[in-house]
C-alpha cells in the first residue's frame, strides 16, 4: 500500500514529514519519571512527526545530557518543553548556594503554616507513611533561565514554552537556528505569543490534559488561528485520532500538538498504573484542577481531588504547590492507596483502549486524517455554488 501523504506548511518550517507534534509531558509531581522522555521523543521523530521531550523535571544538567542523547539516535527535528514562571523575564535565577538538593521534608516546613499543617494532620489520620524524596534545586523548574540558556547553546530545533510566553528569548533563539513555540488556552494569550516574536503557537482547548484553559477546543481553535495571524497556530486539547487531526486542519491549525494518545504508548515515562487509569477512564473520569502544580490541570479524577476540596486552602502558588502534591501523592503510593492517585489525562482517555507504540499511534492517526480528507462527502450532503 502507498504511503500516505499528509503535509501543511508546518512540515517546511520544522522539517518534518508529518504535521504531528507528541506533547513535551514533564512529570507531575516531583520524583516523577517525566512522561515525554528520550525513547518517546525518538520514536514520534523517526515516524515522521517531531517529538519533544518534557525536561521540566531534569535538572540542567540532565536535561543537557538527554538532548545529546536525541542527537545521537536521531538525525530528525525534535523539541524541548520547559514551564516558564510568568515573572521569568524579571531578573535572573535564584542565587546558587551550592546545594544541588534538598530533602521535602525541609522544603515543605517552608509552606504556609495552614498547608504544612494540613499536610502533617491529613498524614496522621489516614495512618500515611512518612515519606522523603530529595529534590533537585537545579531543576529547570526553579532554574529556567539557565535552562533556556541550555537549549540554546544546544541549538534545541525547536523550543516549547508549556507555561509561559517565551518572547523574552525569541531573538537569542532565532540567532542559533532555531524555532520557538508557546501554548496559550484562550485567543488573548495566543495573539500575545504571535506578538512576542514566536514562530508558533499552540492553541490548547479545555479539554487537554496537564494545564489547560477554560475555552473548548472547537471554540478556542478558528479564534487563535484568527488572533495570531500571520503567525501559525496548532491544535491541541481533546485529539486522540485522526478524526481530531483532520478536524483541526479543516480550521485552519497548520497540525497538532498530541498528549495523552503518546502518554499511553510503549515509549512514554508514564507508570504502568498511570497507564492502565488512562485505558479504565471514560470521557467524564478528568477534573480541572489547581491541586498539582497551583495552575489549571487536567487529570483523571481521584480521591485526592476530595480531599483538597475539602481543605479549604488556596492553591500555592507554582512551583510551591508541586511540592505539596507530591509529598502527598508519594505518601499515597507507599501507602497503596491507589484510588488517591490519578495522571494528568484528557478528556480522550475515553476512546484509548490499547497501550501501543507511538510510531504506530502517529501513522494511524494519519492515515485516518487522509482517509477523511480525501474521502466524498456522503451523498446526503450537498454542496454548491
Amino acid at each position: 500500500m502507498a504511503k500516505k501523504i499528509l503535509r501543511t506548511r508546518l512540515c517546511d518550517m520544522l522539517g518534518i514529514e508529518y504535521p504531528i507534534l507528541s506533547a513535551g509531558m514533564g512529570p507531575s509531581l516531583v520524583g516523577e519519571k517525566t512522561g515525554a522522555p528520550v525513547e518517546l521523543v525518538v520514536a514520534v521523530s523517526e515516524a515522521g512527526g517531531l517529538g519533544v521531550l518534557g525536561a521540566a523535571g531534569y535538572s540542567v544538567d540532565e536535561m543537557i545530557a538527554a538532548i545529546r542523547e536525541i542527537k545521537k539516535l536521531t538525525d530528525r527535528p525534535f523539541g524541548v518543553d520547559l514551564l516558564l514562571p510568568g515573572d521569568i523575564v524579571a531578573g535572573g535565577d535564584p542565587p546558587d548556594g551550592g546545594a544541588k538538593e534538598m530533602p521535602l521534608s525541609a522544603l515543605l516546613k517552608t509552606l504556609p503554616k495552614a498547608h504544612y499543617e494540613w499536610l502533617v494532620k491529613t498524614r496522621e489520620e489516614m495512618s500515611l507513611p512518612e515519606v522523603e524524596l530529595m529534590v533537585g534545586l537545579d531543576a529547570t523548574t526553579f532554574r529556567p533561565h539557565a535552562a533556556v540558556r541550555a537549549c540554546i547553546d544546544e541549538k534545541v530545533p525547536l523550543f516549547c514554552a508549556g507555561l509561559g510566553n517565551p518572547g523574552f528569548m525569541v531573538k537569542d533563539a532565532h540567532a542559533a537556528g532555531m524555532k520557538v513555540l508557546g501554548i496559550a488556552g484562550n485567543a488573548k494569550n495566543a495573539r500575545r505569543i504571535a506578538e512576542s516574536g514566536a514562530d508558533l503557537v499552540v492553541a490548547q482547548g479545555y479539554e487537554g490534559g496537564g494545564h489547560t484553559g477554560r475555552v473548548g477546543s472547537v471554540a478556542l481553535w478558528p479564534q487563535a488561528v484568527d488572533a495570531a495571524a500571520p503567525t501559525p497556530v496548532l491544535a491541541a486539547g481533546g485529539i486522540g485520532d485522526g478524526r481530531g487531526v483532520a478536524a483541526a486542519l479543516a480550521m485552519g491549525c497548520v497540525g497538532v500538538w498530541v498528549g495523552t494518545r503518546f502518554l499511553a504508548s510503549d515509549e512514554s515515562g508514564a507508570m504502568d498504573i498511570q497507564k492502565k487509569t488512562i485505558l479504565r477512564a471514560t470521557d467524564e473520569d478528568t477534573r480541572r484542577t489547581y491541586i498539582y502544580t497551583g495552575k489549571t490541570s487536567r487529570a483523571i479524577y481521584n480521591r485526592f481531588h476530595d480531599l483538597w476540596d475539602k481543605s479549604g486552602l488556596e492553591p500555592l502558588p507554582f512551583p510551591m504547590q508541586v511540592l505539596l502534591a507530591s509529598a502527598m501523592v508519594e505518601m499515597f503510593n507507599q501507602a497503596g492507596n491507589e484510588e488517591y492517585v490519578g495522571p494528568f489525562s484528557g478528556q480522550i482517555a475515553g476512546m484509548i483502549t490499547e497501550i501501543k507504540p507511538a510510531a504506530r499511534i502517529l501513522t494511524d492517526m494519519v492515515e485516518e486524517a487522509v482517509d477523511i480528507l480525501s474521502r466524498k462527502l456522503p451523498e446526503s450532503v450537498v454542496v454548491g455554488g
